[in-house]
């Protein structure tokens, strides 16, 4: 068994309860104790540590700290997904065979659907393990030379569109077996690249050709697209869905007499009761606005001379009050309900802004600061049985 103290040149950027990854590294192996030189682990070694062997580590067991660049790594064992990606430079040719089809409406049990333009291609496997050195796997990307768009509608694309898949599944391909059952073929599974996390170290680090030193994702990709579509849908919504609940401005308040009956004539009300005592009462309805279009104000203390019937929003309290002065007393008439949508608002006080999109951090017991929205995988992080 190696040793559970491991002496380090310095320990920058390790701290107690990371985890340890790396060869000779028992599963779940923790850091107890560290100073500027050393790291005392909660497991020992299974063999002994050479100078210069390297190590990871990392505060998530779910997310491993490695050592080496492997297709055998993954990043997250917790969704067992490899979001950041690291693609090799080096270009390699092979000579692929696929069956070139148009993409028709596929009328199905389900209704109608148009083919998302799917390629299923096949290789031939010794030339294949020859020129990569390995077989394709999920993940690899292909660019399909004779598929370049060299008139793309938009006439200011500096250069021809190309065409990249990814590779989905792959396995042995059933016409590629000899009478001796010896394989042949390798038959993969190819979709469109999109622009994501898996795929931005070719999307942002290859130059798009005729274009200089333009990157192919700001060429290929239609994220700006999508998110103008979004931006002038989120500000139609809020033009005809400013505030949450229901808008109660257009009706009519009739106000009451001071023993709390209603004008029998139509005269108008009492003069010595000017506004009325309450508001109309429903769900979302309070938008701490004074009814019938009175004038009100706010802030943050009473005005030293109302007057009966004025009213006040209190905005020291949260949610907003108004309040209605009726000759002695400000009396409350409702508090704040009706808050404005969009996700950030200053005065977005519901579920969805405090919780969904909560922005919020918190520190815990040894001092680390941690946002209290976090995802999944960092939550439900599985912990060492030792």
């Amino acid at each position: 068994m190696g040793s559970t103290t491991l002496l380090f040149s310095n320990t920058q950027g390790v701290n107690v309860g990371d985890f340890a990854f790396g060869t000779g590294m028992t599963a779940g192996t923790q850091v107890t104790a560290m100073n500027a030189t050393t790291v005392t682990l909660s497991l020992g070694t299974t063999a002994a540590m050479n100078a210069g062997s390297a190590l990871g580590f990392s505060p998530d067991a779910t997310n491993p700290s490695y050592t080496n660049q492997s297709a055998q790594n993954i990043q997250d064992l917790l969704w067992v997904e490899n979001r950041d990606r690291k693609y090799d430079t080096s270009v390699y040719k092979m000579r692929g065979i696929y069956q070139r089809g148009d993409q028709d409406f596929d009328l199905s049990q389900f209704g109608l659907f148009l083919q998302t333009g799917t390629i299923f291609m096949v290789f031939h496997l010794r030339d294949m393990v020859d020129i990569l050195g390995r077989k394709l796997m999920s993940g690899d990307v292909l660019e399909l030379q004779h598929l370049k768009d060299y008139d793309a509608l938009d006439g200011d694309i500096p250069a021809a569109l190309k065409r990249y898949y990814v590779v989905g599944d792959a396995s042995f391909a059933s016409e590629g077996f000899s009478p001796t059952w010896w394989p042949h073929l390798w038959r993969v599974k190819l979709n469109p690249m999109v622009d994501s996390q898996e795929y931005k170290d070719i999307l942002n680090n290859l130059s798009a050709g005729d274009a200089g030193n333009t990157p192919v994702g700001k060429i290929l990709s239609t994220y700006d697209t999508y998110l103008n579509i979004n931006q002038a849908v989120i500000q139609q919504a809020e033009t005809d869905v400013p505030k949450s609940g229901y808008d109660i401005l257009k009706f009519y308040t009739l106000p009451t007499n001071p023993d709390s009956t209603y004008p029998e004539d139509d005269a108008g009300p009492d003069p010595d009761n000017p506004s009325p005592k309450q508001k109309i009462k429903g769900y979302l309805t309070a938008d701490g606005l004074a009814p019938n279009g009175l004038p009100m104000s706010s802030g943050i203390s009473f005005p030293a001379s109302p007057a009966v019937g004025d009213y006040f929003l209190r905005l020291d309290y949260l949610p907003n009050r108004l309040f209605r002065f009726d000759g002695r007393l400000w009396r409350k008439v409702e508090d704040v309900q009706r808050t404005n949508i969009t996700p950030g608002a200053p005065d977005n006080q519901t579920q969805r802004a405090g919780f969904v999109n909560n922005s919020n951090t918190y520190t815990d017991g040894s001092g680390k600061t941690h946002p209290e929205r976090q995802m999944l995988s960092r939550i439900l992080t599985p912990k060492a049985d030792n």
